[in-house]
């Protein structure tokens, strides 16, 4: 009995120690929630879209050209089975993709009718900020033509990242119309 009442006791101001020892949790009201995106480069700046309007990131796979196409509709892939058409989002805003192939990605978009892969510079994956520090209007070097596309902007680290909209752009018949004229 004698040995158990020391192995309680050793094992009580274990206990105590470590309680003392222990740091606390900060409190819950230090917590400040995040807005959370991936990130992507495209026309020298950077961009951030929700998951929630993308499906999967892909290295750019080997597409079939198309005749008759808008130039910025480089042409269709097969993804595990699927046709996927490609789209150079730097051609439909009036510029050109710049980097490095390697480094170039798609962004898929697959919502209901619509399945797009969006070809852009680099993508940089998931970035974190506070969502109280979101701005909601457009950042000075922002071109006019993406203003329909970008819904507010962080600026972390230095970096203005603006909030992008994939999905709007399927709402323009501009972009749905592929046909060349």
């Amino acid at each position: 009995m004698a040995d158990d009442q020391a192995a309680y006791h050793a094992l009580r101001t274990l206990a105590q120690k470590s309680l003392l020892a222990a740091q606390q949790l900060p409190a819950q009201v230090d917590a400040r929630p995040q807005w959370s995106g991936v990130g992507f480069s495209l026309l020298g700046m950077n961009f951030v879209v929700s998951m929630g309007e993308l499906n999967e990131m892909l290295e750019v796979p080997t597409f079939t050209k198309l005749p008759g196409v808008q130039p910025w509709v480089k042409g269709v892939a097969n993804v595990r089975g699927r046709l996927l058409p490609v789209f150079d989002l730097a051609a439909y805003f009036g510029g050109s993709l710049i980097g490095a192939k390697k480094q170039q990605r798609l962004l898929v978009i697959d919502r209901e009718k619509i399945y797009a892969g969006l070809w852009v510079d680099q993508v940089f994956g998931m970035q974190y900020f506070l969502a109280d520090t979101r701005r909601d209007n457009f950042p000075q070097a922002l071109p006019e033509s993406l203003e329909d596309f970008v819904d507010g902007y962080f600026e972390h680290d230095g970096l203005t990242w603006s909030v992008f909209h994939p999905l709007r752009l399927m709402e323009k018949s501009q972009f749905l119309d592929v046909a060349s004229n």
